[in-house]
């Protein structure tokens, strides 16, 4: 299999997605794909205005049953969960999981801010740092830490709270005391995780040209000797491989000369670029 065989970031709209289960599949079908893996965003319950509620859950289980034996033999579809720092949804009992932080907790309220959603929100939790966005981005990467922790298959967009600051109106992405608490977060994450996902999905909806993770994290994920998973984050069966030409050619300039994929199984295997 190659990498572009194998796209496991994908969103029905049984969360935020704009296209049911079926039409993906169909679409991933008619692209090539070999394995397709599903991450309906786990429920968040202080914040239900992206992620699946309990009864998008327990369907989006039996949607993703159903289209893996319509498609047995034919292409592999995998049941995964993209879970959140802040779900109540337990992260076992599924095929694969990818751990996510969508958040930042404000230390003076406790109020959880979506990081990739408006930039009012962003300022808003910037607000409660005192203006220290360099003190959010600490916040941030130690929950992506508790994250990883936990273990899932993959860790994804490492980096997220960086889509709203193209212009570096919140914080610094090249200051040492920014890339330390990124560094410190990527390295705990060394042995926990089995793959790090290079995501495109800022690239797709027009929000950053670099991708997550970047190019100075993933030259240390290669350095720790982990390994790196091409995903599009897709929210529409359009967007199902999206960029992987890109995310190939980052993992090159990295040094990496493989790439991971999932299998049938849900297991990591390795694919050269």
């Amino acid at each position: 299999m190659t990498f572009s065989e194998c796209t496991v970031h994908c969103h029905p709209s049984l969360c935020d997605g704009q296209n049911t289960p079926a039409e993906m599949a169909a679409a991933a079908f008619a692209q090539g794909v070999k394995v397709l893996g599903f991450s309906g965003h786990s429920h968040t319950p202080h914040d239900t205005s992206y992620c699946m509620s309990r009864e998008n859950t327990a369907r989006y289980r039996a949607e993703i049953r159903t289209l893996q034996a319509e498609y047995a033999g034919r292409m592999t579809i995998l049941c995964g969960l993209e879970w959140d720092r802040w779900s109540d949804e337990k992260p076992e009992d599924w095929d694969y999981t990818i751990g996510s932080v969508h958040y930042v907790t404000g230390p003076k309220t406790g109020t959880r801010y979506a990081v990739d959603y408006r930039p009012e929100d962003l300022r808003a939790c910037l607000e409660e740092f005192d203006g220290d966005g360099c003190a959010m981005a600490e916040s941030y990467f130690a929950d992506v830490a508790e994250v990883a922790a936990h273990r899932p298959t993959i860790l994804g967009h490492f980096d997220l709270l960086k889509k709203l600051n193209g212009t570096g109106a919140f914080f610094d992405e090249s200051s040492p005391r920014y890339r330390r608490a990124a560094l410190a977060a990527l390295e705990s994450a060394a042995g926990r995780v089995q793959a790090l996902e290079i995501n495109t999905g800022g690239l797709a909806r027009g929000y950053r040209e670099e991708l997550y993770p970047a190019p100075f994290l993933l030259e240390r994920w290669r350095q720790l000797g982990g390994r790196v998973i091409f995903t599009a984050d897709a929210h529409s069966a359009g967007g199902l491989l999206f960029g992987f030409d890109r995310a190939a050619a980052a993992a090159r300039a990295a040094g990496f000369c493989r790439a991971a994929v999932l299998n049938s199984r849900g297991e990591i295997e390795d694919c050269p670029l």
